[in-house]
């Protein structure tokens, strides 16, 4: 009875401590967010870069509210923001690097793309095994 209760006192906590977290990374991504529209507008431009960037802060809030109403995370948003943030820095990268990394990069993308297609494929009807009956 004491062992179970420590058990329940611990997986709260554990929970509480979870949502602080959650709440400090939106106050993070949410100042991250001011900060680079403070500096598109100190600069006076908008790069895709720069959008990019704030699509990442997006679905880091997407995957936050996600964790906060359901209390778990799909593995398929941060794979998401990885293609993002990949697209970014190969647009970051410009002319200037070497064409090998360019491959690197694209490949890492595909490879990311490819996970996200065969999670979505598990999900079909046509590729269950048929034991969930």
């Amino acid at each position: 009875m004491f062992i179970s209760y420590n058990i329940a006192l611990m997986i709260q906590n554990i929970k509480y401590l979870e949502k602080v977290m959650v709440v400090s990374i939106l106050i993070a991504t949410v100042f991250s967010i001011g900060k680079e529209f403070q500096a598109m507008y100190i600069a006076m431009t908008v790069t895709l870069a720069d959008l990019l960037l704030l699509f990442i802060y997006l679905e880091v809030i997407q995957m936050a509210r996600e964790y906060w109403t359901l209390d778990r995370i799909r593995i398929s948003i941060p794979l998401f923001i990885a293609i993002t943030a990949l697209a970014r820095f190969i647009i970051l990268q410009g002319k200037s690097g070497d064409p090998s990394y360019l491959l690197y990069e694209g490949g890492a993308i595909l490879l990311i793309a490819v996970s996200i297609f065969v999670l979505r494929m598990r999900k079909l009807k046509i590729f269950s095994d048929g034991l969930e009956d």
